[in-house]
């Protein structure tokens, strides 16, 4: 749950690009080189899950987020700011 001014900040999802030239992902026009070794490259890896953690249960969060889904959606909070998004006091949620 995000508010609509940290919808602009979300991340791209990962996917070659569109356009081949110009692109950083084709084997093409000095782009990726073939049986290149990810591992070894000094390029920096992406992680998929980084190193933040939510504030709340300390769980490990995508993105640039402070809080967890879960913990957003259980508070009615943004995700990334914190900001109230949702009235939570009507609705009929578990402890845990």
């Amino acid at each position: 749950m995000v508010c609509e001014k940290c919808e602009k900040k979300l991340s791209k999802v990962i996917v070659p690009d569109k356009w081949k030239e110009g692109a950083s992902n084709t084997t093409e026009g000095g782009g990726r080189k073939i049986n290149e070794n990810k591992l070894l490259s000094k390029k920096k890896r992406w992680t998929p899950y980084g190193t933040t953690k939510c504030i709340i249960c300390k769980q490990q969060v995508h993105q640039d987020a402070k809080y967890c889904q879960s913990c957003a959606y259980k508070k009615g909070i943004c995700a990334m700011c914190g900001k109230q998004v949702l009235d939570t006091s009507s609705y009929k949620q578990s402890n845990v």
